[in-house]
């Protein structure tokens, strides 16, 4: 799939990219299309080394190098310890930074990890934004994405014009921590909507329903969501090949029902939706994308 964005005019920038996995290598993608140099870091040199022939820019062999004399250094990693592994250290990219340099994480990770390394970086003369994303795999190769952040806020408006190159939103939601607490209401939003569409989606099949065509009309009242109308099609025919896995969402699930026992929010279908996924991933499903919860309805 490629990218049809307009770029408009841009002031080119030095950047790193740490982290090319499905999101990370069209996001850092997009700052090179729109003029940015850009140096990349991946564990897996080989993957670097596909993106350069493609983008332009260079590779680096570890954090610190990449992010080396960057004006901001962005990454998109798997987890906390993926995260504190790439920033921290001697080969991490704190080490490498210049003196208010701006690293901005789209992980989507804890906010005690995000509170962490703020203060990690401050000690350093740096900023740190913690800058989760909402839209998928196909939002970050059309550059849709959403982009959720917490932190200072004149290391935010830095940042933001070059964030939205990958991104039709990139909006300050607080503090510090406040970006990923933002994405853990996205995925609680998600989880249920998900399992609605696939109880509604299932129920219908029973009752002999027309579905498409039933999607169709729901689709234009109060029913209407974004998982209906990019989801509930692919859920009747079956088809679970997209983006965001279940392994995921269920790290992401992890990180909220650990936030909701810290601050005694009550989330029972949050919980329950989470087991469900745990069934699937049982049936062999972690790597099909979320909507696959209609496969235990069938």
């Amino acid at each position: 799939m490629t990218s049809t964005r307009d770029y408009g005019t841009v002031l080119p920038r030095r950047l790193a990219f740490i982290g090319l996995g499905v999101m990370g290598y069209p996001m850092a993608g997009h700052l090179a299309r729109a003029g940015h140099r850009v140096t990349v870091f991946n564990r897996s040199p080989a993957k670097a080394a596909t993106w350069v022939r493609e983008h332009g820019g260079r590779s680096a062999p570890t954090p610190r190098e990449a992010a080396a004399g960057a004006d901001v250094v962005f990454s998109c990693v798997g987890n906390d310890d993926d995260l504190r592994s790439v920033v921290l250290g001697d080969a991490g990219a704190f080490a490498g930074m210049s003196p208010a340099a701006i690293f901005v994480d789209h992980t989507t990770a804890s906010a005690a990890v995000a509170r962490e390394l703020h203060a990690a970086a401050l000690a350093r003369g740096l900023h740190f934004i913690d800058a989760p994303v909402s839209g998928g795999q196909a939002g970050a190769v059309n550059g849709a994405l959403t982009v959720m952040c917490g932190g200072d806020a004149e290391p935010f408006e830095a940042m933001k014009p070059m964030a939205m190159n990958f991104s039709r939103a990139v909006t300050r939601v607080g503090e510090s921590g406040a970006g990923q607490l933002a994405k853990m209401v996205n995925q609680i939003c998600i989880a249920g909507l998900v399992q609605g569409l696939a109880e509604a989606l299932a129920f219908g099949q029973r009752a002999g329903l027309d579905m498409p065509l039933v999607l169709d009309v729901i689709g234009k009242g109060a029913a209407q969501s974004w998982q209906m109308d990019n989801r509930g099609k692919t859920m009747l025919e079956g088809k679970f090949d997209f983006g965001f896995a279940i392994d995921w969402m269920r790290k992401d699930l992890g990180l909220v029902l650990e936030e909701a026992r810290r601050n005694g929010a009550q989330l029972p279908v949050t919980a329950l939706v989470d087991q469900f996924y745990a069934e699937l991933q049982q049936m062999g499903g972690s790597r099909h994308d979320t909507s696959s919860l209609i496969r235990r309805l069938k």
